[in-house]
């Protein structure tokens, strides 16, 4: 039975230039799915023009309320929410986050079938799409690109002023680092992104013992996860399904390399009530050492002291002051560099969007085709088509019934 899928127009402010299937994977699409049909919403944000579509053989069109399905990326205002369809876009509603409240309210009252791309997992509740391959990217490049400009060292363009991922690899061919030290956090797609960036760099990466306890005559790095930067405040040994299941006997060992770093890129996921990797408290102490923290996870408030606030890629550096606990100028003396823009793949929209359609495709398009045999669609659905939250996602009821 045909379904046909839109792309449609990215209508949240500031715009984002990115899109689900580019011309050339929607071609792809309906190769190795006959019954899959494709149009596209008109749009002049878009990183490949409405002509690359229609050169592609796709119809571009003003309305796209004939289609059965509706792939997005970002949050749909709720005026263009179209009824009793299926959409797929970042909804920034399953945390209960108080100012997507109404969006998610005006899809039960809609009757629209809603699948988040965050809760597109396997079985095992690993994701299966998104774009934290670029957040990692983009944001240690930034992490660089301020640590030149602070330092006055050398002076990287903005991501988003460059073509592709291959032009932001020819700009960092062309810097020469001090003998810094890095800690790099995480183990999923956003520590990958980043660790491609150190590794391009050709930064050495050193084991957590010589890191620890050397000095180098080079740039070097190391990559730490949940076991290396958390402890047990009892001194036992650290139980992994533990922590993640309940992390209150364990506290941060993050300490002992802020004590020995210069720069902090963070790729980890943090969890609900996980200890915090550094405090206002710890940020202050004299042996604290860290002066560039290139923070993609960004969460406000929160686990990283430094970071006040989200930034922005009009304007990605701010400077925290440990002493004050307050914000200052990126450069200004004494400061901790802060980068912390919560939307970094916008910045290389033609590669993010690739590998997204490369992911979607091969994960979620099948699943339409073969009676979602997998149960992805079954997962990652939110909502129903008659205005009811999934089982899954009922946690979800108080947050719906709250009065606006």
């Amino acid at each position: 039975m045909p379904i046909t899928f839109a792309i449609i127009k990215e209508r949240k402010t500031p715009p984002d230039r990115r899109v689900v299937f580019s011309p050339e994977k929607c071609q792809e699409v309906i190769q190795k799915f006959p019954d899959a049909q494709i149009i596209v919403e008109a749009s002049d944000v878009r990183i490949f023009p409405d002509d690359a579509y229609r050169d592609a053989g796709f119809k571009v069109l003003e309305d796209v309320s004939a289609a059965d399905v509706m792939l997005g990326v970002k949050e749909v205002p709720v005026d263009a929410l179209i009824p009793n369809k299926k959409y797929f876009y970042f909804s920034h509603t399953i945390k209960k986050q108080p100012y997507n409240r109404k969006l998610l309210k005006a899809m039960l009252a809609k009757n629209i079938e809603m699948f988040d791309h965050e809760t597109i997992v396997n079985a095992d509740k690993h994701r299966l799409i998104g774009f934290g391959y670029y957040a990692g990217l983009v944001g240690a490049y930034n992490g660089f690109r301020g640590l030149g400009l602070r330092d006055r060292l050398f002076a990287l363009p903005k991501v988003e002023t460059l073509p592709d991922l291959e032009a932001v690899k020819t700009e960092l061919d062309k810097i020469t680092l001090p003998n810094i030290k890095i800690i790099l956090s995480g183990t999923g797609k956003v520590t990958r992104g980043a660790k491609e960036i150190l590794d391009h760099l050709k930064i050495r990466e050193v084991t957590d013992t010589d890191y620890l306890s050397k000095d180098f005559e080079e740039p070097v790095y190391c990559l730490i996860d949940v076991t290396e930067y958390n402890k047990r405040k009892d001194g036992g040994a650290f139980d992994k399904e533990e922590f993640y299941n309940d992390p209150s006997d364990y506290e941060s060992d993050f300490m002992k390399y802020a004590k020995v770093s210069d720069m902090f890129i963070s790729g980890h996921f943090y969890g609900n009530g996980a200890p915090y990797l550094f405090t206002r408290e710890d940020a202050k102490h004299p042996d604290f050492k860290i002066n560039v923290v290139a923070d993609i996870s960004c969460d406000v408030d929160g686990p990283i002291a430094s970071t006040l606030r989200a930034s922005t890629i009009a304007d990605p550096f701010y400077g925290y002051n440990p002493q004050t606990e307050t914000e200052t100028a990126f450069d200004a003396p004494g400061a901790i560099t802060v980068m912390a823009v919560d939307n970094l793949p916008c910045e290389l929209p033609k590669d993010a969007s690739e590998g997204f359609g490369d992911m979607f495709l091969e994960h979620v398009i099948p699943a339409f085709f073969n009676g979602d045999r997998d149960g992805i669609l079954e997962r990652a659905k939110i909502t129903t088509a008659d205005g009811k939250l999934t089982s899954r996602f009922a946690y979800l009821k108080d947050y719906v019934e709250i009065a606006d």
